[in-house]
């Protein structure tokens, strides 16, 4: 439902009051959220994953991902070395082995990196 199309100073003062009356956006549901972690917890270590599901996305601010940085600095820390290098599993499809991506977790973690 949309409001009535006016002019002049009430058509401010009818958006505002339509967007008063939206119903707010539900929370993401929390099943979906540990199901979303739990994935890449779950996945062997010769399993592939995706940047999507890898790094935060702006498009979806309330899933966590297991790096917390973006896309672009995902692929800088790739160019520079300093992260290992994705899979090209087919022309349209590049992924990161899930084992390669859990060692650099882990040697961030140490310290050793």
């Amino acid at each position: 439902m949309s409001p009535d199309i006016k002019h002049g100073k009430n058509a401010l003062k009818a958006t505002a009051v339509w967007q008063t009356h939206q119903k707010p956006k539900q929370p993401t549901p929390l099943g979906v959220l540990a199901k979303t972690v739990s994935v890449f917890d779950t996945l062997p270590d010769s399993a592939f994953i995706r940047e999507s599901q890898l790094v935060q996305s702006p498009k979806r601010p309330g899933i966590p991902a297991p790096l917390p940085f973006s896309a672009p600095t995902l692929w800088r820390k790739v160019k520079a070395g300093t992260f290992p290098q994705p899979v090209k599993l087919s022309q349209r499809v590049t992924a990161w082995n899930i084992g390669a991506v859990r060692a650099w977790m882990a040697a961030q973690t140490d310290g050793t990196v």
